[in-house]
C-alpha cells in the first residue's frame, strides 16, 4: 500500500511538473501579473536614458502598446518591468525564461533561430561604420591595418570578421569588442579605435548625441542587411502569434507610423526617413485578418 502511495505521488508530481513546463508565456504573464521586457540603455533611439534619467525609446513605446494589449487579453492590470540587456545577454535571458520578450534592436538571423524565436520585422537597417571626418575613411576597405570597434556577439562584429577572412580588408582590421555601444563611441571619440561598427540607425543615434556631431560621419554604404525583430522564447507559437497580431494591428491602424515619426521623423531624436523598401515590407507583413 505504501509503495502504491509513493508511485501515485510520484506520478502526480511528474504530471504537475509537465504541466508547469508546458505553461506558455501568456499564462505565465497572467499568473504573475507582470510583463517582463528586455530593453537597451544605449541603443538610441530604440532604448536609452534621456536627460531626466528616464528609460525611453521607440521599442520601449512598442512594449507599452503590447502591455496594454496583454491586459485586455488576460483581463487584468499588468506591471511593466523593464530589464536592461546587452547583445551578449539578450538571447540567454529569453531562452532561460528570465524575460518574456526583448524589445530592442536585434537582427533576426537564421543562426539565432536555433535558440529563440522572433517576431515579424519591426525595422530595417544594416551594418555601417562611423568615423571622425579627419580620418579620411571612405569605405570598409580603408580599415586595412586599422582598429575598428564593435559590440561583442553582434552581427556587426561578425560582418567585419567575415570581411577579414574573405580578404576584403588587407591587411586585416583589428577588431576591438565592447559590451555597450556607448563604450565603443567613447573609444572612437578618444582615438582608441579608428571606426566604430554597428547598424546605421544606431550610429546615427550615437552621432546625434555626441558633443560635436559634425566631427563624425557615416562611412560608405551598408555592409550587411539587418532586419530588426523582437526576441521571443522558442516553441511558444501562441505567444508569438499574439505579439505578431499586435504589431500588425499597429501597422494597420497607424500607431506604428506615429511612433516612427516620433523617434525617427524630422523632429525626432534621430531623424532617419523610412525607405520605400521598408514601407513596402511593413505593408506586406500586415497580413489580413
Amino acid at each position: 500500500m505504501k509503495r502504491l502511495l509513493i508511485i501515485a505521488l510520484s506520478l502526480a508530481l511528474a504530471v504537475g511538473m509537465a504541466a508547469a513546463a508546458s505553461a506558455g508565456t501568456l499564462e505565465e504573464i497572467a499568473k504573475r501579473g507582470e510583463f517582463i521586457v528586455g530593453v537597451r540603455d544605449g541603443a538610441i533611439p530604440f532604448g536609452f536614458f534621456n536627460d531626466k534619467n528616464e528609460q525611453v525609446g521607440f521599442s520601449i513605446d512598442v512594449a507599452g502598446e503590447l502591455k496594454t494589449a496583454l491586459e485586455k487579453e488576460v483581463g487584468k492590470p499588468l506591471k511593466l518591468t523593464l530589464k536592461t540587456i546587452n547583445p551578449k545577454t539578450r538571447i540567454p535571458l529569453v531562452a532561460n525564461g528570465t524575460l518574456d520578450i526583448v524589445c530592442g534592436s536585434s537582427t533576426h538571423t537564421i543562426a539565432r533561430e536555433e535558440t529563440v524565436d522572433f517576431t515579424i520585422t519591426v525595422f530595417l537597417t544594416g551594418t555601417q561604420l562611423l568615423a571622425k571626418k579627419s580620418t579620411g575613411l571612405k569605405s570598409y576597405k580603408d580599415l586595412a591595418g586599422k582598429r575598428v570597434g564593435a559590440a561583442q556577439g553582434s552581427t556587426n562584429e561578425k560582418a567585419i570578421r567575415d570581411l577579414n577572412t574573405a580578404g576584403e580588408i588587407q591587411p586585416p582590421a583589428e577588431i576591438v569588442v565592447y559590451q555597450e555601444h556607448s563604450q565603443g563611441m567613447l573609444a572612437l571619440q578618444q582615438g582608441v579605435v579608428d571606426a566604430y561598427c554597428t547598424d546605421g540607425i544606431l550610429l546615427a543615434g550615437l552621432r546625434a548625441k555626441a558633443q560635436d556631431p559634425a566631427e563624425f560621419e557615416l562611412v560608405g554604404g551598408l555592409i550587411t542587411y539587418d532586419p530588426y525583430a523582437y526576441i521571443l522564447r522558442e516553441n511558444d507559437s501562441n505567444f508569438r502569434d499574439f505579439i505578431n497580431a499586435q504589431l500588425i494591428a499597429m501597422i494597420k491602424d497607424g500607431r506604428y507610423d506615429q511612433l516612427y515619426t516620433k523617434w525617427f521623423g524630422p523632429e525626432g531624436t534621430v531623424p532617419y526617413p523610412m525607405t520605400d523598401e521598408a514601407r513596402i515590407l511593413m505593408k506586406l507583413q500586415a497580413w489580413p485578418d
